[in-house]
């Protein structure tokens, strides 16, 4: 019980983890429709990649502005398989080459590249969706942290990386789908993804991996890893003096960033059915960013409803106000960084909290009731009286 006390960081978190569940699991579900839960479920999708974002920048101090590089490298990985489960020979018997996707035959492609082979298999799917972008994000590490390339310069290379990555796949029409991505994605393993209740399923699968990867943060914060973290965040010079090697501390959040931030990329693809290069580029990785500082940098659940009110911010005001959409969301971001600094999981520090806490320890008020005397006793205190 203290393990899982000690993972969960107390009952207050307890009580934020059981509240967050009840609105994803049970208040949208039974609120809103099947349009509106799949946007929801696309609004989880990029959390995955704020929550990534807490433990790589919030705990780490590695600001990562590429996190866009992996979030599309996980989704284009489910999109290749969804993508050749879609163009088996029948469905593409109007092509010049049947059984290979319709971009390839539109730019005169006549066999399947060997780059796509593997992804036949839905086993090997799986697998690439987390290793290629954790083995992207170590060879990224490796250059960058063993040179003790830091701060400012880490976040301009990985906006470097996101625009150089965005440029190939604009430029590989041909294995990549160009400008327009990977679409019209379908069925997977034969189960019809485009059907209301097949969004609902994808949308708990969703949720259910999101926990899985929060419990992962907070086994690692609440790990002598965790306060390592902190401390090369706040003293970095210090934690390698006392002998700790810090870059392969770096390489393995960053990793763990971005293994989350593919997953979330993965579900993208099967909830959306696409996945397109502008969700690789440099303004969705800022973007993703922007969700963890709303949410609270420090905070794996206020990442989580940082992204919620980000993305929900952007479809009503573009819905509500087509024309104006962008002013009021930067206006929303700029009284965020103004008035609450460390986020939503701040203002919930600072007021919130204190509330609850107010709550917890209170206990009922009994009424006293006068004391009762008995008649011996009584007896004597009148003898005594004058």
């Amino acid at each position: 019980m203290k393990a899982l006390d000690k993972l969960l960081g107390g009952q207050q978190n307890l009580i934020g983890i059981v509240l967050l569940a009840l609105l994803i699991l049970v208040v949208f579900p039974l609120t809103l429709d099947a349009f509106r839960l799949n946007m929801v479920g696309k609004y989880l999708t990029y959390a995955f990649v704020a929550v990534g974002l807490v433990l790589c920048w919030g705990y780490g101090g590695i600001l990562s502005l590429g996190q866009g590089v992996f979030f599309g490298v996980g989704g284009y990985c489910m999109a290749m398989f969804l993508k050749l489960e879609a163009s088996d020979p029948i469905s593409t018997k109007i092509q010049s080459t049947p059984g290979i996707p319709d971009f390839m035959d539109w730019n005169q492609i006549t066999e399947l590249p060997w780059l796509w082979q593997p992804f036949h298999s839905f086993t090997f799917t799986l697998f690439a969706v987390i290793a290629v972008p954790v083995l992207l994000a170590f060879i990224i590490g490796m250059a960058l942290f063993k040179r003790r390339v830091g701060d400012v310069y880490f976040s301009i290379v990985t906006q470097a990386i996101a625009l150089i990555l965005t440029v190939l796949i604009v430029g590989q029409q041909g294995l990549t789908g160009g400008v327009n991505g990977i679409t019209d994605l379908k069925t997977l393993l034969g189960w019809d993804l485009r059907g209301d209740g097949a969004k609902m399923v994808l949308y708990f699968i969703n949720a259910g991996l999101l926990f899985g990867c929060i419990f992962i943060g907070r086994f690692i914060l609440a790990s002598k890893l965790g306060r390592l973290l902190m401390a090369m965040r706040d003293k970095e010079e210090r934690v390698r003096f006392s002998g700790y090697d810090v870059a392969s501390f770096k390489i393995f959040v960053f990793c763990v960033a971005a293994a989350f931030s593919a997953i979330g990329g993965a579900m993208f693809a099967l909830q959306v059915g696409f996945m397109s290069p502008s969700f690789v580029g440099i303004v969705p990785s800022i973007e993703m960013v922007i969700f963890a500082a709303v949410g609270g940098r420090m905070s794996l659940l206020g990442a989580v409803y940082g992204a919620l009110l980000v993305n929900y911010g952007k479809t009503y005001f573009s819905e509500s106000f087509p024309e104006l959409w962008l002013y009021l969301m930067g206006g929303l971001f700029i009284a965020v960084v103004m008035y609450f600094p460390n986020g939503l999981a701040g203002l919930w520090d600072s007021h919130g909290r204190q509330a609850l806490a107010r709550v917890l320890r209170r206990k009922p008020v009994v009424k006293a009731e006068p004391a009762k005397i008995k008649p011996k006793a009584e007896a004597k205190i009148l003898e005594t009286q004058p």
